[in-house]
């Protein structure tokens, strides 16, 4: 870099470091963030993870500014580095306890998935999904979901690194050069801290591989967290041994169903994905917001930038794609838990007095969410949550009573066939009385129905997010 230039017209102050974002279209976006000219820079200076070059703020020492830099943005594949957002969500699950688990706890797990698995023979047409069942500690769980989350998050941080290409007129990109690499592996080390930060969280929060209803291991594999379980139970004054059977109970429902409807794997993931795809970028206002919410920030403190960054500093307006992809997403999330929440309720009320108590403690959980799903909100950009879970279990419920089990569960053959928001909206009138519209063929029905009993399935979603 040049050397500074002094002060025109012979100015007693002292010389200023110059913004190194100078001339570029990116000198707004970060020249709020590392302090500058012009009364502009922030107390404390510098940016997240970045050191300042001193206490009274300004510019930070950019000599270990690009020192950290260079070491955020080490080779890696794809648009983010994983060896860096797993190496953070690890250490946010150290900063609790994390014991590993005993055989007793696998034991314990297996048990009450078999005996869940039991249980729900008379309650659904589909068949066991669980090929294996075993307790996880919260870093098991980070490795052994990984691969699907890069699946949910890679394509919002290179649809994100794409959108703000394009916003960037040519004549600027020639001006910026090697400024436009930069960019994209500074969105790129952003969200692998992003990524690394609501695993981990995450992790702290999550009960079972299904506790969020994305399939996030490959099918048949039911595993449940004691160590998150533990708490979870305490606070709802009620034994251990009931919670787990209560969740295990959970996680072999929903192993069976995705199990037993091969598409529908792909249609969830392949709806976050829509959803990531869909992101526009406006440069000009998203460097207004990031101005406008940099200025009631302490630069000086650590934890209040960390939050900032977690609470969506860079989160971006939903684009019309998005938008009808979300509503795609919500509705069959709510299908999901719907149904999983009305062939537990079956399993359980001759079994379980408690089973009222925990199905109402899992909804409100599941409706509410909490500060990791919040912090997923703004990884992936949508909230993984069934808003409308209540309204899907009565009407899985209301077509169960009126046409039995095999025609609530056939209604999974085909996504054609799948209830829409307008369903939602009157659910126990889904499918009701002659009137009822046909939303498909009897020819295609059977035809569905060969593909199901084959083993196959058409999603309409694209095989790669497999």
């Amino acid at each position: 870099m040049s050397e500074t230039p002094g002060n025109p017209g012979g100015s007693e102050e002292p010389d200023e470091p110059q913004n190194p974002f100078k001339g570029t279209p990116f000198e707004g976006l970060f020249g709020g963030m590392f302090g500058g000219t012009g009364g502009q820079g922030l107390p404390g200076g510098g940016f997240p993870g970045f050191p300042a070059s001193g206490a009274g703020g300004g510019m930070p020492d950019l000599s270990q500014l690009f020192g950290q830099l260079q070491a955020l943005m080490q080779p890696y594949d794809g648009p983010l580095n994983w060896d860096v957002a797993l190496d953070l969500a690890r250490k946010t699950v150290a900063q609790t306890p994390d014991p590993s688990v005993t055989q007793r706890q696998k034991d314990a797990v297996a048990d009450a998935v078999r005996l869940a698995d039991h249980w729900l023979e008379d309650t659904t047409s589909f068949p066991s999904g669980v090929r294996t069942a075993t307790a996880w500690s919260k870093a098991e769980w980070l490795v052994n979901t990984l691969e699907v989350w890069k699946v949910l998050v890679e394509p919002v941080a290179q649809s994100s690194v794409n959108a703000m290409s394009t916003q960037v007129p040519e004549e600027m990109k020639a001006m910026a050069g090697p400024m436009m690499g930069f960019l994209g592996k500074a969105v790129g080390a952003l969200y692998a801290n992003q990524a690394g930060a609501g695993l981990g969280q995450l992790a702290g929060e999550v009960l079972s591989v299904s506790d969020i209803g994305v399939p996030l291991t490959e099918p048949g594999r039911a595993a449940l967290l004691p160590t998150n379980i533990a708490p979870f139970a305490e606070g709802l004054g009620l034994g251990e041994d009931d919670v787990l059977l209560y969740l295990a109970l959970r996680e072999a429902a929903h192993q069976r169903l995705f199990a037993g409807v091969p598409w529908l794997r792909d249609h969830v993931i392949g709806a976050v994905r829509e959803y990531a795809t869909g992101v526009e970028v406006n440069l000009e206002g998203m460097q207004q917001r990031v101005q406008e919410q940099l200025q009631g920030l302490d630069m000086s403190n650590p934890e209040e930038l960390q939050r900032a960054f977690e609470t969506g500093m860079f989160e971006l307006p939903e684009s019309p794609q998005q938008k009808a992809a979300l509503e795609k997403l919500e509705v069959v999330l709510a299908l999901v838990e719907g149904w999983v929440d009305e062939v537990v309720g079956l399993a359980t009320a001759e079994r379980m007095p408690n089973a009222a108590k925990l199905q109402e403690a899992v909804r409100r959980r599941r409706a509410a969410g909490g500060p990791a799903e919040q912090t997923f909100a703004t990884l992936v950009g949508l909230e993984l949550r069934p808003r409308r879970l209540r309204d899907a279990a009565a009407l899985w419920g209301s077509l169960r009573t009126r046409q039995g089990i095999e025609a609530r569960d056939g209604v999974w053959m085909s996504p054609a066939l799948l209830p829409t928001t307008a369903d939602l909206d009157d659910p126990l009138g889904f499918r009701e009385g002659a009137d009822a519209p046909a939303t498909m063929s009897e020819d295609d029905f059977d035809a569905e129905l060969r593909k199901l009993l084959e083993g196959g399935g058409e999603s309409g979603d694209t095989p790669e997010a497999e």
